[in-house]
């Protein structure tokens, strides 16, 4: 998605804007690569894997890149073996410390009785921690998502009735599903601006202008609330219904 924007846009000067928890670590990388910003917002840590105290939650033990090593709130340092683990989509390195043996606040911090504390850190961390750090930083940026995303999708869902894909499976026909709908929006919106402005930029007088827009009525009557169009329209250039916040 970020390399389709990027080709469209032509420029990696926009911040990505995700819904909260739409993301990978990979993902993050490809975004990093490419020279552009995310804001996504991270779902919080579910309870199972929470410590018993939440002050002992792996986001409070401090990592030292230099050295390869976590400092748990107690100030013991988990070290790794240097092995990669592989999980499904990702990999891993586990940092732990023969200290928990013996650590007085061990029934707080974890629940394992054999292994003690374990963190696990995963090859896209520090894009992931990026990412956070960059939420936390602009919160008024992340909540225009709700605003150039949430109102669109809830117009073409409800009030549209455009709630499942109608035509064969597969990506090319469901984009082409979506593209139809995302014109007939984008047309609507224009509309609406036009009305609200009262700004024409030219007057469609010839007749092949006309049987355009009698092609696009058409076009538009297949949806909910039909659209009529004028017969005077704003010219418009590069319209893209996207998920982008531009900087």
């Amino acid at each position: 998605m970020l390399r389709r924007a990027k080709s469209i846009l032509k420029t990696n000067q926009f911040t990505a804007l995700y819904d909260k928890g739409y993301h990978t670590g990979s993902e993050f990388k490809t975004a990093h690569d490419l020279g552009i910003d995310t804001l996504v917002a991270i779902p919080a840590i579910g309870r199972k894997s929470q410590a018993p105290d939440p002050a002992y939650n792996v986001e409070h033990f401090k990592y030292d890149k230099a050295s390869d090593s976590y400092q748990c709130p107690q100030g013991h340092e988990l070290k790794s073996n240097g092995n990669w683990y592989k999980a499904r989509n990702y990999k891993f390195k586990q940092y732990k410390t023969s200290a928990c043996r013996n650590c007085p606040v061990r029934s707080l911090c974890t629940t394992s009785k054999a292994n003690g504390k374990i963190v696990q850190r995963s090859e896209y961390k520090q894009y992931i921690e990026a990412n956070f750090k960059r939420v936390q930083h602009q919160p008024e940026i992340y909540k225009k998502r709700q605003a150039i995303v949430e109102h669109p999708y809830g117009t073409i869902k409800r009030q549209w009735g455009f709630d499942h894909i109608i035509t064969k499976k597969g990506i090319q026909n469901a984009s082409a599903d979506f593209g139809l709908i995302a014109i007939a929006y984008n047309l609507k919106r224009i509309l609406n601006i036009i009305k609200e402005q009262g700004k024409l930029a030219f007057i469609l007088n010839k007749q092949r202008h006309k049987a355009i827009f009698k092609l696009l009525s058409t076009f538009l009557s297949l949806f909910k609330p039909k659209i009529i169009l004028p017969t005077h329209f704003l010219k418009i250039h590069s319209l893209h219904f996207s998920n982008v916040y531009l900087n």
